[in-house]
Parts: structure tokens; sequence; C-alpha cells
């Protein structure tokens, strides 16, 4: 059990009492469920955050029935940002966010003081959660006592709920089953993002924390069906931010049972969203983001634009499914 006094003093914080005001009370756990895309961070020509068409691109997003927005996640470029960028990209998401939906923002640093620095900005930038992914450059040395010990100081000092994130294919560290399970039951850590796609894993993960109301996200919509299938409550899917009104259909259709039509529609996203994650990765994402009226822009160096044999073999992942 987590000491009484760390959430006695957690929920004294004064910021803590924006998350009360959101129906949320002491002890009682945000709800996390639903779609979010993790939202790319648009640059201009000389690679100049792109704020002008980060709005546009948030206007576009207001009007999908996504639960949120996941700000300065993979997709959004966030190793590539100073640390006030990455702030003032959260504020301005902020700006132009309706009222009902969550903001979900990467605060994910290599040291654990860096972590609850950069979080609490983000929280008092507005953010309604954080998404936390593992430190791993001593990746190592990162066994589930040292993960656990930095998320529970974290989490012990973040005035907004925090949510673990797991992405082995870009940290090369799995999130370790024992230590999910053990943080599952900090009052503050809400649930998880796994973007590992071993659906196994998030079957026993959503087993094993059910009695603590632990909730887990889908990391990808290639593996969004099968996630909801063993009891995942949402996604964070890159391919959100192209085809988001698809992969919030396929959402419903998970939670409505409609099986049959939900696996039809999986199918169909499956080879999209590989090409814009783990084959070709953000450039392929903000290109896809030009074909359909949103602002992708240039990706900021050392990441470089898709060759011309990749672009033509993205535009055929995505029409021969029917979506170009």
């Amino acid at each position: 059990m987590f000491a009484t006094r760390s959430f006695t003093l957690l929920c004294r914080r004064s910021a803590a009492s924006a998350w009360r005001n959101n129906s949320q009370s002491a002890g009682e756990r945000l709800d996390i469920s639903g779609i979010y895309p993790p939202i790319a961070t648009p640059f201009t020509q000389s690679e100049d955050v792109d704020y002008q068409r980060l709005d546009d691109n948030l206007k576009k997003y207001g009007s999908l029935p996504f639960r949120g927005l996941v700000v300065q996640g993979c997709n959004g470029e966030y190793p590539h940002l100073t640390p006030q960028e990455r702030v003032e990209v959260v504020k301005r998401v902020k700006q132009a966010l309706p009222e009902d939906k969550l903001l979900m923002a990467g605060s994910g640093c290599e040291s654990t003081r860096a972590t609850i620095q950069m979080s609490q900005r983000m929280a008092d930038a507005g953010a309604d959660c954080l998404l936390v992914v593992t430190p791993c450059f001593y990746r190592g040395r990162m066994d589930s006592q040292a993960l656990i010990n930095h998320y529970t100081k974290v989490a012990d000092s973040s005035s907004v709920p925090v949510v673990l994130y797991s992405v082995p294919a870009n940290t090369g560290l799995d999130l370790p089953v024992d230590a999910i399970i053990q943080l599952s039951q900090h009052p503050n850590i809400v649930g998880l993002k796994d973007s590992g796609g071993d659906i196994t894993r998030i079957a026993l993960l959503v087993q094993k924390t059910r009695s603590q109301d632990f909730q887990v996200l889908a990391g990808s919509a290639g593996f969004l069906m099968a996630a909801f299938a063993v009891g995942a409550v949402g996604g964070v899917c890159a391919l959100a931010n192209v085809l988001g009104q698809q992969v919030c259909d396929l959402a419903q259709l998970c939670v409505s049972g409609r099986w049959d039509e939900a696996r039809e529609l999986q199918y169909r996203l499956i080879e999209p969203n590989t090409a814009v994650t783990r084959q070709y990765g953000v450039p392929a994402l903000k290109q896809a983001m030009q074909w359909f009226g949103y602002h992708g822009g240039v990706c900021r160096s050392p990441l470089k634009p898709l060759s011309k044999a990749d672009l033509e073999q993205l535009r055929v992942k995505f029409s021969s499914n029917g979506w170009l």
C-alpha cells in the first residue's frame, strides 16, 4: 500500500481542486476511456513550431468524437522540442480545446526530477492528466523497482492524474507487468497506454488490475479491436490524426458488441496504421495528414521526408484499403 500521508499531501495541492471540479472527487479515478489522437506538431520550412497550422488542425479535430487529445506524445516529436516549446504547445491546445475534451500531455523526461518539474509545468499549462513515458537511456538499469520508484515519485508530486506509457518500439523497454500491477494501486495513477501490441499482456494487465479500476488504452489502431475484446477502454492511436472518424467508429462498434462490423473495419485500418507507425513513422503520418486536409508539415531534423519509393508505397497502403 502507498503511504496515506502521500495521498493526503497530494489532495491538498491547490491544483487538485480543478481535478475535483471536473466531477472527480478524492479517491476516484479520472475516466480516460475513449479515442485520442496523439497530435503531430506542425513545423514551418525553417523548422519552427507553426502555431497557426496547429490551430487549424485543432479546429478540425474539434468536430470529431474524440475523448480528448494527447499532446507531446511520440507523434508530436517531443524529443526534438525544447522544454519551453513543449509547454507552449500544451497551452495553445488547451486554449482551443472544447471544455468537454480531455487534454493528456506527455511530461516524461529521463530523470525523475526533470519529469516532476515538467509534469507540474504541463499541469499549470492546462493538462487534465499526464502521459509519462518510461525513462530509457539507462534501460539496462531500469528494472521494476527503479521504474516503480520513478513513477511513484512522479505521481506523488503531480496535481493531476498520471497515465503510464510503455512504447518499446521507441524506448527498447517494456514497462514490466509486475511494476504496472503495483503502480495500479497508486491513487493518482489512473491507467496505462500500452503500445507494444501484445494482446496476451494487455489481457493479463486488465485481469490483474480490475480491482483497482485501472484503465488500459491501446497504443495503436492496428490492434484496437483486439484490445477492446480483452478489456481495454480506448486507444491513443496515431492513425486517428488522419482517419479520426473511422477510428472512433471502430471503438463504438466494439463497445456496442457489433464484432462482425468491427472486424471488417479493423481489417481496413491495419495496413495504413502500420505505415504511419512502425513502417515509416512520423514523416508518413505527416504526409498522410496532408492528403486528408490537415497540416502535417515538415519534420524537425534529423527526421527526413519520405523517399519517392516510400511515398508511393504509403499511398498504396491507403488506396488499396479504400481510403484514398
